[in-house]
């Protein structure tokens, strides 16, 4: 996921087999054919590398495919457990890895969906699935049998001639199993399945939440003039958003998942930019669906289960198996950084307030004029007009002549378009990936567009996880949330919507590039902190000169984008970066200082905690908030990045280390591209992430491509 975006679904809802969403204590019922026949979910999938089939999938269908795919796989993982033969890899680790294919199956396609294309009927059986999900993986992770086979597989995996990635699978299991709580006396383990529960309810309990403020604090306008500043076919699109939304005449602005929203770099009216600023800057603080209450409890039970389980913290636990292994090398990594943001932000701040002065503005800068007025001086340090650029970014050109372009001339693969595979929304397109000897290696789904029922921010998922054992290629999908145009007219993206498509795409062909025998260790299964490394070197490719004259074309005579103005665009890379860099060191830090208490420390009131919290790194300034306030901060507490948002910039640092490589290697070229595809996308997590960068850099990274990518150097 982008930087900047919702990043809790990068890696899928689930783990990559539902070893680890759990087992429930029912015996499974036998259910009647007839009943079985007419659910399309109970049967692997007749299309093309068992993509799902949404022509027959309809919502009743999830319900009994979840129920009987946890009982299933139940049954499985007892018979796994009282096993009387001894363990061996293949009676135990092999037999977990091939087990619970329904559930996987079905869960995958759920949760792909409750993200993407949700609805009423699917958030309720998603709250109702939640505490589910969450006892069954508990009675996996807590089955006191079952983990004495894989410790003593541990204890001996160096003995039993085994290969390297069926050692490092008997390690990654193993220490799944003891961070869950595998170790713990049978009272603790009666303890942690109650925290579990109760967080798989909070958790499930916020993202519904989130869903209804974000229809709850869209911004209705009334009067057009307001809207100064917006082209024709964005006035457009919010008046047929008003109207969809019971406001006809009216005009509607949808706030977006993050606390800096894109609209306010256009609207001339302040007031209303402050409006917008202050929907989105104070959402979930109070009402019916405030969140606040949610992000103090679950700091405070994250912080009561990581006591049980050994660790001072939640940040401690979290961070063991990461490559940063501590939050003490996060905040040194923070605050070696710290003098050189602020100083660059407030000289861009003291920029600003010069342009709002010299403009008639008289006033001191607060949040919601920082963009609009960054714009200008954008064009007054390098004389661009995002007007002027904005014909040059048409959607379909950046994903066929951008995209797409890039991965054929890096790694050889092409994307033909399958219309006969169905799709779950109108505006999802499917595609085949062909690799350079024509062979056929994954499905990849493009969901692009905003819409309702979808939640915020962009991501990759999978519908089916590559496997040598499991004889699976690859169903892959990319999510964002671009507005799309009205009917008929082109939909145009923004420099930071381009870069976030090959963002995705990075994190979509470390899934479909994945050629690895465990499911478990397959795409993107790898730490956090190494997960955004691909996708994040991926985006640097949108700014590389050959691939930007490719794309960057005018939407009507198709002339390339005009050198003068093409240099100004990449001059300008480097402008906003203290802004950029300091939001997002804010939300990060506020994220690990959440869980970094002790699980003494009593409920915490939220806007007092972030306060102190930038306070105490000194990165308060007034006019650049986190990225993400707590009360909406999808990664850090419904998502799966709790203490670990901390791992964009970490992956980054590898990111700009290896492109500039890359660049010494002669940059877009097939050799550099298949090595770092061998040698990375490849192998997923069945190589420890350093040693798979080593193999490919041939050497461990340095910050200084770091500072000199985002301009602070």
């Amino acid at each position: 996921m982008k930087l900047n975006l919702i990043a809790f679904a990068v890696v899928g809802a689930l783990s990559t087999t539902l070893l680890l969403s759990g087992c429930q204590t029912s015996n499974a019922p036998t259910q009647a054919a007839g009943m079985e026949a007419q659910n399309p979910l109970m049967q692997p999938s007749t299309l093309q590398y068992q993509a799902p089939d949404f022509s027959q999938i309809k919502d009743a269908h999830f319900e009994r495919a979840l129920e009987q795919g946890i009982e299933e796989h139940h049954v499985q993982v007892l018979a796994i457990a009282d096993n009387k033969e001894p363990a061996t890899f293949a009676n135990t680790i092999v037999a977990l890895e091939t087990s619970g294919e329904l559930l996987t199956r079905a869960s995958k396609v759920f949760y792909n969906l409750t993200g993407s294309n949700s609805n009423p009927a699917l958030r309720k059986l998603q709250g109702e699935m939640a505490p589910k999900m969450a006892a069954h993986s508990d009675n996996i992770h807590l089955n006191g049998k079952l983990f004495a086979r894989i410790d003593s597989l541990y204890q001996s995996r160096n003995t039993l001639g085994l290969t390297a990635e069926e050692v490092r699978l008997i390690e990654i299991y193993h220490q799944r199993f003891v961070m869950a709580g595998a170790k713990l006396t049978e009272a603790q383990k009666a303890e942690i399945r109650l925290l579990n529960e109760e967080q798989s309810k909070l958790t499930n309990e916020f993202g519904q939440r989130l869903l209804r403020l974000t229809k709850e604090i869209a911004v209705v306008v009334d009067n057009v003039d307001e809207l100064k500043g917006l082209s024709d076919s964005e006035i457009r699109a919010a008046k047929a958003d008003a109207k969809a939304a019971g406001h006809e005449g009216k005009y509607l602005i949808n706030i977006t998942n993050t606390t800096r929203q894109p609209i306010l770099a256009k609207l001339e009216n302040r007031e209303l930019r402050q409006r917008v600023w202050q929907a989105s800057s104070n959402r979930g603080m109070s009402g019916d669906n405030e969140t606040a209450s949610l992000v103090a409890r679950l700091a405070q039970l994250r912080a009561e289960r990581a006591k049980l389980l050994g660790y001072d913290s939640w940040a401690d636990y979290r961070l063991t198996p990461q490559m940063a292994k501590t939050p003490e090398a996060v905040y040194q990594m923070f605050g070696s950084m710290v003098p050189a943001v602020v100083a660059n932000t407030q000289k861009e701040a003291d920029d600003i307030q010069a342009m709002i002065d010299k403009t008639g503005g008289n006033f001191t800068l607060a949040p919601w004029d920082w963009a609009f007025y960054a714009e200008k001086v954008r064009k007054d340090k390098f004389d661009l007009d995002s007007a002027a650029i904005k014909p040059y970014f048409e959607f379909e050109r950046v994903l066929k002549d951008g995209v797409f372009f890039t991965l054929e001339r890096l790694y050889g693969v092409t994307l033909k378009p399958r219309p006969d595979l169905p799709v779950y929304h109108e505006d999802v397109k499917a595609y085949e990936m062909f690799d350079a000897d024509g062979s056929s290696i994954a499905i990849f789904y493009a969901d692009y567009f905003a819409r309702e029922g979808k939640r915020g921010g962009a991501w990759m998922s999978s519908f089916v996880t590559q496997s040598k054992l499991l004889n699976q290629k690859p169903v892959v999908v990319n999510v964002m949330n671009i507005k799309k145009a009205p009917e008929g007219e082109p939909t145009f993206v923004s420099y930071d919507e381009v870069t976030t498509m090959f963002h995705e795409m990075g994190h979509g062909t470390h899934g479909m590039f994945s050629k690895v025998t465990y499911p478990s260790l397959s795409g993107t299964a790898v730490s956090r902190d190494f997960v955004e490394f691909p996708s994040t070197f991926e985006e640097d490719w949108a700014a590389h000169p050959e691939v930007l004259a490719n794309y960057a074309k005018h939407y009507e005579t198709g002339e390339v984008i005009p050198d003068e103005l093409l240099q100004k665009l990449l001059k300008s890379r480097s402008f906003n970066q203290g802004f950029d860099t300091l939001e997002y060191m804010a939300a990060a830090l506020v994220d690990l200082e959440w869980h970094s208490l002790s699980a003494d420390a009593p409920l915490q009131d939220v806007a007092e905690f972030e306060a102190k919290a930038l306070k105490k790194h000194g990165i308060n300034i007034a006019a650049v908030p986190p990225r993400y306030k707590s009360t909406y901060f999808a990664h850090a507490f419904p998502g799966g990045y709790s203490a670990s948002y901390y791992a964009y910039m970490w992956s980054e640092i590898l990111a700009a280390d290896a492109f500039a490589y890359v660049q010494t290697q002669g940059g877009l070229n097939r050799e550099i591209g298949m090595k770092y595809r061998k040698t990375i996308r490849e192998v997923g997590n069945s190589v420890p992430p350093m040693e798979a960068y080593k193999a490919f850099r041939g050497q461990a990274p340095t910050t200084e491509a770091l500072l000199k990518r985002r301009g602070l150097n």
